[in-house]
């Protein structure tokens, strides 16, 4: 969750984490599926808040296929960058089923899929093979054009069990990579940390070991103390890292009240800040507040550092996790 843990993933964590039949491109994150019910809403207020790089698509076309069915999908899209993320923020028509639909309709505003870039159309296959062989199917292939190339989505049948949903990008020649930035990780909501660390590793993903983190009395929710246990985990992808959370359903939290909105997914961004105090200022000037506060380590001192997640959660489903780190 925190960066007391940071320096430990990156050593236990690396290439050599993966099992030999997980390909290497599973090591870095190109992108995230990012599904809205508003973009004119949405997009707008993260831009304020700091999403760059905005390519706004109106009306694009995504033709393929959705549980093997032949589909075309109408949709609004505008493409960003929140730190070292690239979004591609959707919005699709409303009364055609597809992917997209189906979970606006289960989880509603939030992220879809985390995304790896491939290097070849046949590297895609291969993978969608492998993944057949472990029995995780695809739900949704599409095809849309951007600059010019026509660039293919496969998303995979892991939400139910793996808690967000896999996704790859073929781009011809390259996927755009990331901007530099300072968001380390995506943080997932679980409510069973050991079950969901082995269906990944059933997959050949590596496993997360579950920690326990105790209260602290510097620790808020909504403004008042919040004093819990609650279990946490990580798994690397590269200098990137999926955060995996475990809460409690009381005493009220931040992360079971993420689970009760949206039935898990992606709870929020988690990004390193120079001043703490002027980027919660940043976001409570537009109307966001502190959702939840916390601390790790001996203030102030190495190792150590304080947290705010902002309460964004209406803008899109996600929240962002400002941390300072000493």
């Amino acid at each position: 969750m925190k960066l007391f843990r940071y320096v430990a993933l990156a050593l236990a964590f690396t290439a050599s984490c993966f099992a030999a039949e997980l390909p290497d491109y599973y090591q870095t994150v190109n992108r995230v599926t990012w599904v809205v019910q508003n973009i004119d809403k949405t997009a707008p207020a993260w831009e304020k808040l700091g999403m760059t790089g905005i390519q706004k698509m109106p009306n694009i076309q995504l033709k393929g296929e959705y549980h093997g069915k032949p589909v075309t999908i109408y949709a609004w899209q505008v493409t960003g960058h929140i730190g070292n993320i690239t979004v591609d923020m959707i919005q699709p028509a409303e009364g055609q089923q597809n992917s997209f639909n189906d979970f606006l309709e289960k989880h509603g505003d939030g992220i879809f899929s985390i995304v790896h870039a491939v290097p070849s159309k046949e590297a895609m296959d291969k993978e969608i093979a492998r993944m057949k062989s472990l029995g995780v199917n695809v739900i949704q292939q599409v095809t849309v054009e951007r600059e010019g190339k026509p660039v293919t989505f496969t998303y995979f049948s892991t939400e139910p069990e793996g808690k967000y949903t896999l996704g790859l990008v073929y781009w011809p020649g390259g996927a755009p990579a990331p901007e530099k930035g300072t968001v380390t990780h995506l943080g997932i909501v679980t409510p069973d940390g050991p079950a969901t660390s082995d269906y990944w590793k059933k997959l050949g993903f590596p496993g997360f070991d579950i920690e326990h983190a105790s209260p602290r009395p510097d620790m808020t929710y909504r403004g008042k103390q919040l004093l819990f246990h609650f279990d946490v985990g990580f798994e690397r992808f590269g200098p990137f890292a999926l955060e995996w959370l475990v809460p409690p359903p009381t005493p009220p939290n931040a992360y079971e009240e993420f689970w009760q909105l949206h039935h898990g997914g992606v709870q929020h961004f988690g990004m390193l800040v120079d001043d703490l105090d002027a980027a919660v200022a940043k976001y409570q000037q537009q109307g966001f507040q502190v959702w939840q506060h916390g601390a790790w380590g001996d203030i102030g001192k190495k190792d150590s550092g304080v947290y705010d997640y902002m309460d964004t959660n209406a803008i899109g489903g996600v929240s962002m996790e400002l941390i300072h780190a000493y």
